[in-house]
């Protein structure tokens, strides 16, 4: 195995030479053969390994074993306790997802904080034929058909071509020892049951099970990269910029291609949207209607689908209100500023919508600038009567979008302003205002 080990670093990987790498290192036969492996390769590695607190004593044992392994190679190691459990139940997350997170999120920052360049995991052709089985059986595309990826952004799996016998029998023919995980052998979780009770007939079925797996994968990452090479194509078609961080896809124009779902179910993948049946509710959805992947958001207009970068502290600006009193000449709000002077007669120059004339004497301060609500009101100037803002947002065919971004500069409780779009009528200047208070949108 060490013969094609080091052919396969020197065709596919031979750039890692030069780099620092974290390997994590479970104690288990996998971790501790790729270890050695590189080790013997004199590649330049260090050593993480998590202390999940799952198993009491055998946790602690595994540490220990990592520890002294470290030390007999005379490598740096990085060893973490987790309070697994607790995370998990705070997240609302299974113990495995829990996990993973808090072992990759350490990861990234023992890389930032030492100076290494990637993540070296010990994953191998049977893994990769677990994940496929587990995929299949919960659904999935055909992202989720190709196993698992040999490079993922910083993490890379070099052991991915091996399996599970050839890692078994270089350990035992090199008198390597690991420790076994009693965990591995519990059927209770998805993956062990597929590769205690599924796995062993499928091979008895077909011995060269794995053999057959490879060729299904590279004939399915064939398939796949057809398909990217498509969708390249398509976007420039049906995707529109739409301002800073905002996408309009082109509903209508995807509807002319057959199962247009297909086609935005590869079009949102890259942005982390994955269930199926949310994203193609979207082609007949109502307007409104929006989904959330963990870094973009999607939201139906009419004839369009704007994505959106996820902004989280323009979430949290959704509750802030800012006061205003009356000596100050400027306030500034999210991305945009007011500034306020004090004038002897209206502007016609400045008559837009970035500018406001307002009397000062029927003013309330301090004043509040806030974003808008369901049930709020005002009096558009040019207009008889009062009018719902939800309401002038459709005469004015505002998208979800532009609404979220409106900001109200309010009296007590009366909209002086929708800013930057129109001033309700009892509050703006006339020609026989004696105060009249300038205000400046930028």
């Amino acid at each position: 195995m060490l013969a094609t080990f080091t052919e396969h670093i020197n065709t596919n990987f031979l750039f890692l030479k030069n780099k620092k790498l974290l390997v994590a290192i479970s104690g288990g036969i996998d971790s501790v053969v790729l270890v050695h492996l590189l080790n013997h390769l004199n590649f330049d590695i260090s050593l993480a390994h998590c202390n999940f607190q799952l198993r009491g004593e055998d946790s602690d044992q595994d540490e220990k074993f990592v520890t002294k392994l470290a030390d007999q190679l005379q490598l740096t190691i990085f060893t973490k306790p987790f309070a697994t459990t607790e995370f998990a139940k705070k997240e609302k997350l299974s113990i495995q997802l829990a996990a993973r997170k808090l072992r990759y999120d350490w990861f990234d920052i023992i890389l930032k904080e030492n100076k290494l360049d990637y993540i070296l995991t010990a994953h191998h052709a049977d893994d990769s034929l677990e994940t496929f089985l587990i995929n299949m059986i919960r659904g999935t595309g055909l992202d989720g058909l190709t196993g698992i990826p040999e490079r993922n952004e910083n993490i890379f799996r070099l052991l991915l071509p091996f399996t599970r016998e050839q890692i078994e029998k270089y350990a035992e023919d090199n008198t390597i020892v690991w420790r076994d995980d009693s965990s591995n052998v519990e059927t209770k979780y998805v993956r062990n049951k597929i590769r205690h009770d599924v796995i062993p007939v499928l091979k008895e079925l077909n011995p060269s099970l794995l053999n057959s797996f490879n060729k299904t994968l590279h004939n399915l990452k064939g398939s796949r990269q057809i398909i990217k090479d498509s969708i390249e194509n398509l976007k420039g078609k049906v995707i529109i910029p739409a301002g800073v961080g905002i996408q309009k896809i082109d509903i209508e124009i995807l509807k002319e291609f057959n199962n247009p779902q297909a086609y935005l179910y590869e079009l949102l993948n890259e942005f982390g949207f994955t269930e199926w049946n949310d994203i193609a509710d979207l082609l007949e959805a109502q307007s409104g209607k929006q989904i959330v992947s963990s870094s973009h958001r999607i939201v139906k207009d009419r004839d369009f689908l704007l994505l959106t970068d996820i902004d989280s502290a323009r979430i949290k600006e959704k509750e802030k209100i800012y006061e205003v009193s009356d000596k100050d000449r400027f306030v500034e709000v999210e991305d945009f500023k007011l500034e306020f002077s004090d004038v002897k007669t209206i502007s016609i120059k400045g008559k837009t919508q970035n500018v406001a004339f307002i009397d000062r004497d029927k003013l309330k301060f301090p004043l509040i600038v806030r974003k808008w609500k369901n049930g709020d009101y005002f009096y558009p100037s040019g207009m008889q009567g009062k009018k719902k803002l939800s309401n002038f947002f459709v005469d004015n065919k505002m998208s979800v979008l532009q609404k979220e971004k409106i900001w109200l500069l309010c009296s007590a409780n009366e909209i002086i302003w929708v800013i930057g779009k129109r001033l309700d009528d009892r509050y703006k200047a006339i020609v026989t205002t004696h105060n009249i208070l300038k205000i400046e949108f930028k």
